[in-house]
C-alpha cells in the first residue's frame, strides 16, 4: 500500500491510500481533497499515519505448525502493539480512582493524553495504529461533550482525596494562575483577549487557575475568562475548595501576582493565614530606606522582619545565590541593551521602560545611553526578596512553604510542554473545559507515577518512563496447530520489566 496524490479536473487534488493489486492500483480509503496547499500536505501526513496503522494490523497465516515457527514467522502470523502505557499508566488511573468515571473511553483519552499529546483526531490515530483500538473521533468530541458537566467534581473529588491520602491534613495550599491561548482570532464569553503570560497577546485566552498543596499534588482548579485579573481569583478559588472538600482554614501561598491591597484586606477579613510575595521595591521611599539599610548587614540565609499595620510581618531574606544571579541577569541585559546602542537599533522611538530598559535615559531628541545611577541603585537590591505574612510560624517556616510554590510553577511547565494543554483548538465551551479536566486528571497520574518511581527507588524521570512505556509491544499470536491465541511481550529491557512489575503490584494490592 502507498500514500497517492490524484489531481482532479476541478484543480483540486485528492489524497488517497492505495493498495497494488496485481495490475490495478485499489484505492483503500479517501483522506481528503483540497486546492490549498497547506490542507493538502495536512491530508498527506494523516494519509501516512493511517497507512502505517493499517500496516501494522495486517495478519497473515502461512499453515505452519507451532514448532516450525521462526521469529520471523512470529511477526508475520502475529499482530504487535504497544501496550505498556494500557498497563501502566492503567494501573495507575485505577489506583486513584479516576475508574469511578463510567466510560472507558475517558481512560485512553487521559493515556493518550501523557504519551501522545495532540489533537483528538490524532488522538484516535494513535490508539489505532499502537493499540490497534479503532475510536471514532466523533465519539471522543460526544464524551467530551458531556465530561465537563457530569463528572467535573467527581474528578476533583478523586483527586483531592488522593493528594489528601499522601499529605495527610491540608494546612498549606499554593495558588498560581497562567494563560492558556487559542489558535484562534475570535473572542466569545470565555476565550477573551487579555494579558498573556506566555506572550500570545493576539490570541484570545483563558485564564487557569490551579490549587495545589505541598510537592505539588493537586487539590481543584478553575477557569476564568481571558481578561479577567488574577487578583480577583484568589478568595473565590480558596473558599470553593475549603467549602467542597469541608476544608479547616489553611495557610495561603501564593506569589507576588496575587499580592494586592484588595486581596490582604480580603484574606485578613476572612481570617485567613497567608504567605505572600512582596514588591519591596514598591514600598514607599521610607520603607525602602529603612529595608536597604538594615538588609547592608546581612549574611548568607540571614533575615530581617518589619512589622506592618494589621498584624502583618515583612520578611526581607538575603541569599549570595540570588545575588549573582541578580547580577548575572543585570549585566546580561546591559550588554544587550549596549549592542544595540552601539548598533543603532535603539532609538528613541523604540525606547519603553520594560526590563533593563529601565536603566536608560535620553539626552536631547535622539541620544539613547545608560544611566549608571540607576544601575547602581537596583545593584543594592541584589539578593534581596521579600515576603508578606500574618502567619505567626517562624521565619524559617514560613520561607520554607515560600520556596514550595515553585512546586506549582512546575506543576504549569508540566502541564504545558510534556502535557501540552497549550495552545487549545476547541472552539466549543463544553471542550475547552473538558480539555482542561482531561490535562487535570493526567497531571494527576503523572504525581503517582513520580512518587512512585521514587518511593521504588526506580532509576528514571516520569518523562523518561513514559518513554519507556511507549516501546514495551506485546505480540500476539494465531497458533495453526491448536488454534489458541498466544500473547507475550517482545525485546523488554530491564527497566521495562521494571514498569512492569510496578504495574502488576498496584493491581494486586
Amino acid at each position: 500500500m502507498f500514500v497517492r496524490r490524484k489531481p482532479n479536473k476541478s484543480g483540486s487534488t485528492s489524497i488517497q491510500i492505495v493498495e497494488k493489486r496485481g495490475l490495478r492500483n485499489v484505492v483503500v480509503c479517501s483522506v481528503g481533497c483540497s486546492k490549498e496547499p497547506e490542507r493538502i500536505l495536512r491530508f498527506e501526513a494523516e494519509a501516512h499515519t493511517r497507512l502505517e496503522a493499517l500496516k501494522s494490523q495486517l495478519q497473515l497465516n502461512f499453515g505452519r505448525s507451532e514448532r516450525e515457527l521462526s521469529a520471523l514467522d512470529i511477526l508475520q502470523t502475529g499482530t504487535i502493539q504497544s501496550i505498556g502505557p494500557e498497563l501502566i499508566l492503567g494501573a495507575i488511573f485505577e489506583k486513584i480512582g479516576f475508574n469511578a468515571i463510567p466510560d472507558e473511553l475517558f481512560k485512553e483519552i487521559v493515556i493518550a493524553r501523557l504519551i501522545y499529546p495532540t489533537s483528538k483526531l490524532k488522538t484516535a490515530q494513535y490508539m489505532l495504529q499502537h493499540s490497534g483500538k479503532e475510536i471514532d473521533v466523533h465519539r471522543i468530541y460526544r464524551f467530551l461533550d458531556r465530561l465537563n458537566s457530569r463528572y467535573q467534581e467527581q474528578v476533583e473529588t478523586i483527586a483531592y482525596n488522593y493528594s489528601r491520602s499522601i499529605l495527610g491534613e491540608l494546612l498549606v495550599v499554593f495558588y498560581d494562575m497562567t494563560t492558556l491561548y487559542f489558535e484562534a482570532e475570535d473572542e466569545d464569553d470565555l476565550r477573551r483577549i487579555g494579558f498573556s503570560k506566555d506572550g500570545k497577546f493576539q490570541h484570545p485566552q483563558i485564564m487557569l487557575g490551579l490549587l495545589v498543596g505541598r510537592d505539588g499534588y493537586p487539590i481543584s482548579y478553575d477557569i476564568f475568562e481571558g481578561n479577567t485579573f488574577e487578583g480577583k481569583t484568589l478568595l473565590p478559588v480558596i473558599k470553593r475548595a475549603q467549602k467542597r472538600f469541608e476544608l479547616a482554614k489553611p495557610t495561603v501561598v501564593a506569589d507576588s501576582g496575587l499580592l494586592s491591597k484588595e486581596n490582604i484586606k480580603m484574606l485578613v477579613d476572612e481570617r485567613y493565614e497567608f504567605i505572600l510575595g512582596a514588591r519591596i521595591k514598591n514600598e514607599s521611599l521610607a520603607l525602602q530606606d529603612r529595608i536597604l539599610k538594615a538588609a547592608a548587614v546581612l549574611k548568607d540565609q540571614e533575615s530581617i522582619v518589619i512589622d506592618k499595620p494589621d498584624g502583618i510581618r515583612l520578611i526581607v531574606h538575603y541569599s549570595e545565590k540570588r545575588a549573582k544571579k541578580d547580577a548575572h541577569n543585570r549585566d546580561k541585559g546591559i550588554s544587550r541593551i549596549n549592542t544595540q546602542i552601539r548598533t543603532g537599533r535603539l532609538t528613541k522611538d523604540s525606547l519603553n521602560k520594560r526590563g533593563y530598559n529601565k536603566f536608560l535615559t535620553m539626552k536631547g531628541e535622539v541620544l539613547v545611553e545608560l544611566d549608571q545611577r540607576k544601575i547602581d541603585q537596583d545593584k543594592a537590591w541584589d539578593g534581596l526578596k521579600g515576603y508578606l505574612t500574618n502567619s505567626s510560624h517562624p521565619t524559617n517556616e514560613i520561607l520554607a512553604s515560600y520556596r514550595q510554590l515553585w512546586k506549582i510553577e512546575r506543576a504549569f511547565r508540566i502541564s504545558k510542554t510534556d502535557l501540552r494543554i497549550r495552545p487549545i483548538f476547541h472552539r466549543k465551551k463544553e471542550r475547552i473545559e473538558a480539555h482542561i479536566c482531561v490535562a487535570f486528571v493526567a497531571y494527576t497520574v503523572y504525581k503517582e507515577l513520580e512518587r512512585l518511581l521514587l518511593q521504588r527507588h526506580i532509576p528514571l524521570s516520569p518523562r523518561k518512563a513514559l518513554d519507556l512505556m511507549k516501546t514495551i509491544y506485546q505480540v500476539t499470536l494465531h497458533l495453526p496447530d491448536s488454534k489458541r491465541v498466544h500473547t507475550q511481550f517482545v525485546g523488554v529491557s530491564d527497566l521495562q520489566r521494571t514498569l512492569l512489575e510496578l504495574a502488576l503490584s498496584l493491581r494486586t494490592q
